[in-house]
């Protein structure tokens, strides 16, 4: 059995379809071997820095050629990719940083300032890569990336070598509160998307079978959402094993105009989203530009990661019948845990998924199976391929991934119910976790800075429906006798804090929070209350 390992992979792809373009960035195109050769600059760069097997490097970037040029980078280098959410304010950065025992980041010259106030705190990080991005000089402390991507050098081979034991390190949003690296096996990795991959390589072939699948260029795909999280990296990397084109965007803002003008543009095959919040706008704009994008070349629409609204997914499908629009239930610790599938006039309701073979939904006291049709709900339990566990937290490892009946599932915490014929129906994760945009936010973590400012004594952070987003951020708030504070003042307070959307977009005063003796709050009724609060608004 092959042991893979996307290094070694994608330079077989470069072997064989040297002159196919692999990355797109406005006007800048990279062929798979100027790829390559680039990425294995930046290697030996890294490499003559004095890094170890297995050192972490962190990719600080928004979506780019660099992002996926310095992955590949570190990849061949026997390193572990570290994916940084660029929203992070000083305090988070340094958290993931520290956590991850990062050596090495790379970084968008946009970041200058914000790593200067805290580059003292991360004393592990050795090597800072500087990318030009026209926003100013690069700093004396940080090497230049595009001098380093053209350092020659043969192809980089690592003193340790490359396995399929080698690591990629995703992190969470933070559903316990901060971000948690989930440690992923490269051949495990490869394994599941390869399974889902528009174009399949042989899993027993090897690279000869990686060769041999390459008749030509692969599909072209332009991930709408960022690079920095799962779902926009792992379409990507399954499209670069498949010879085909990553195309990225070139507005920091998420344009629904800039997406179609580019799909267009270069014969996109396939957009990766993240639910409404990206599938909304796009259908808005739409509806406003009755046939000014062709789309003729658009085969997929691929969603993972927040919900996509069945009434979306009509609007989407009268505009363009013949897209299917893929709704993929996966997380940062279990892919390929459900589909639906929507095409022509039928769109798949919301939260409705066909689970994957590996799959069960099971009582989580008992491991029991639970009976299609009972109406009893479960958590979605996924066998086969998975994580080894979290990075450096053995005990979030022993609560989600759990022997049941001699093998071994991952268990994120999602909830279902499953239907007379199998399918499920998504109920959300059992946790308080605020799902907003396909960003995962933890409550505590907004409370305590609420709970930082002056006017505020108690503080309860909920999630309510919002049309674009799924949820919205609502803080309640008990001021302190004689406390005075706005609601702009106590949203302006967390963003000073905490990434801008973690911060509360209304906040509801209230004249206690009402917590019970053992100082556990009921954000169940906070939760009706502040939507029925928003409403009546």
């Amino acid at each position: 059995m092959t042991e893979w390992n996307f290094a070694d992979v994608w330079e077989a792809v470069a072997d064989t379809l040297p002159h196919a373009t692999a990355l797109i960035h406005g006007t800048r195109h990279l062929t798979y071997e100027e790829l390559d050769r680039r990425a294995d600059g930046v290697a030996r760069t890294l490499l003559d820095r004095g890094v170890a097997h297995q050192d972490k490097v962190a990719q600080y970037l928004y979506n780019g050629n660099e992002y996926l040029e310095s992955t590949f980078a570190t990849l061949k280098a026997g390193l572990a990719p570290v994916n940084t959410n660029y929203r992070y304010a000083d305090d988070e950065l340094v958290y993931l940083w520290d956590n991850a025992d990062a050596v090495a980041v790379v970084f968008h010259g946009a970041f200058t300032a914000r790593i200067e106030a805290l580059r003292a705190r991360v004393p592990k990080v050795q090597t800072w890569l500087w990318v030009d991005d026209g926003t100013g000089d690069r700093p004396q402390w940080a090497l230049d990336y595009e001098a380093a991507a053209n350092h020659p050098t043969d192809r980089v081979v690592p003193p340790w070598g490359r396995s399929g034991d080698d690591l990629y390190l995703l992190y969470t949003g933070g559903t316990t509160g901060m971000p948690k690296g989930v440690m992923w096996r490269q051949d495990d990795l490869f394994s599941r998307i390869n399974g889902s991959n528009m174009i399949k390589v042989p899993e027993g072939g090897g690279l000869d079978g990686v060769r041999k699948t390459l008749v030509g260029p692969g599909p072209v795909l332009l991930p709408a959402c960022p690079l920095m999280h799962g779902t926009g990296a792992f379409t990507a990397m399954g499209v670069l094993i498949g010879g085909g084109s990553v195309v990225t965007l070139t507005n920091r803002k998420f344009d629904p105009v800039e997406l179609l003008d580019t799909v267009d543009a270069h014969n996109v095959n396939a957009l990766a989203i993240v639910g409404d919040a990206f599938a909304k706008p796009i259908l808005a704009t739409l509806d406003d530009n009755p046939g000014r994008w062709r789309l003729s070349t658009l085969i997929a629409i691929i969603s993972s990661g927040v919900m996509w609204s069945e009434e979306t997914k009509r609007g989407i499908l009268r505009h363009h019948p013949t897209t299917m629009l893929i709704d993929a239930f996966s997380s940062s610790e279990a892919i390929g845990m459900g589909l639906s599938i929507s095409s022509g006039t039928a769109a798949e309701h919301t939260a409705h998924f066909t689970l994957g073979p590996e799959v069960r939904v099971v009582d989580p006291d008992s491991g029991r199976d639970i009976v299609a049709g009972s109406g009893d709900r479960g958590v979605l339990a996924l066998g086969g391929r998975n994580p080894l566990g979290y990075y450096k937290d053995q005990e979030k490892t022993d609560s989600t991934f759990k022997v049941i009946d001699g093998v071994r599932y991952s268990i994120p915490g999602d909830w279902a119910t499953v239907d007379g014929d199998g399918s499920i129906s998504l109920l959300g994760r059992g946790s308080v976790c605020i799902n907003t945009g396909g960003e995962k936010v933890f409550p505590e973590e907004v409370e305590e800075v609420l709970k930082r400012h002056p006017a505020v004594r108690d503080a309860v952070a909920v999630g309510i429906p919002d049309n674009r987003f799924g949820e919205a951020i609502a803080a309640v708030v008990e001021l302190r006798p004689h406390g005075e504070a706005t609601e702009r003042e106590l949203i302006d307070h967390v963003k000073a804090h905490l990434a801008a959307y973690k911060a509360p977009r209304a906040v509801r005063f209230v004249e206690t929070i009402g917590r019970a003796p053992t100082g556990k709050v009921d954000y169940a009724r906070h939760r009706a209350e502040t939507e029925a609060w928003a409403t009546a608004g």
